[in-house]
Order: C-alpha cells, then sequence, then structure tokens
C-alpha cells in the first residue's frame, strides 16, 4: 500500500470498530440509522452508553453516517 493509497478520516477506524465490536460497520450505519434525527454527540453519545463503543470510534461512525447524508 502507497501512502496514497492510505485510508483516511473516519473510515481509518473501520477496520479496529469491526474487530473491536464484533459487527460489520452496515450495522452500526444501522444503529445510527435508526435512531432518528439526532445530533452528533447525541448519536455518540448513544452509541457509547447503549453500545458500549468508545468515543472516538463512536465519532467516527457518526461523522461517517452523517457525511454520507
Amino acid at each position: 500500500m502507497t501512502p496514497q493509497d492510505k485510508v483516511k478520516g473516519p473510515a481509518s477506524y473501520f477496520p479496529s470498530i469491526e474487530k473491536t465490536y464484533g459487527q460489520p460497520i452496515a450495522h452500526w450505519e444501522q444503529v445510527i440509522a435508526d435512531a432518528g434525527p439526532l445530533k452528533h454527540m447525541e448519536l455518540v453519545a448513544l452509541l457509547k452508553t447503549e453500545h458500549g463503543l468508545g468515543h472516538g470510534h463512536a465519532n467516527a461512525l457518526v461523522a461517517w453516517c452523517q457525511a454520507r447524508k
């Protein structure tokens, strides 16, 4: 992998998220979608409190999902 091929931004957390929590990214995207129209930090808090994600992982997932809207 060349430096130009290196994944950057929120997606760079995806391999660690999948390994740590045992769910594919699509699962977390659905959890966020099902949560309804919450603000960024409300979604981060939901992932942390209800699903046990760490702050960085939760923040990356929410940022990724909101950027794709």
